[in-house]
């Protein structure tokens, strides 16, 4: 989970305010954070494979599945950050992340 603008695209997982670790359990998993303070955040999901704790390449693009808050897609013309991957905490709020495998 993120709080600040910039913090993502965040390769190396160092940017984040919180970071939760999952089990995938019949092709999902569930995370929840607590005690966040209101305010506005954004969620990087990785499918962490090799359990490498970093997202791994091929050429250019992930060779793991990855998936970003309001976002179904990733491209070149449709990258990942902050801005557009945030949404405001007020109360108790359900995001649900598509993991995207290339």
């Amino acid at each position: 989970m993120y709080n600040k603008n910039g913090s993502i695209p965040d390769e190396n997982y160092s940017n984040y305010c919180k970071m939760l670790k999952g089990e995938i359990v019949n092709h999902s998993s569930k995370i929840i954070f607590e005690n966040i303070p209101k305010g506005k955040y954004a969620v990087n999901v990785l499918h962490d494979e090799n359990r490498s704790g970093k997202i791994e390449k091929g050429f250019i693009l992930p060779i793991e599945g990855i998936g970003f808050s309001n976002f179904e897609t990733i491209g070149f013309a449709n990258r990942p950050n902050f801005l557009k991957a945030s949404f405001d905490v007020n109360e108790n709020k359900y995001v649900k992340v598509k993991m995207i495998y290339f």
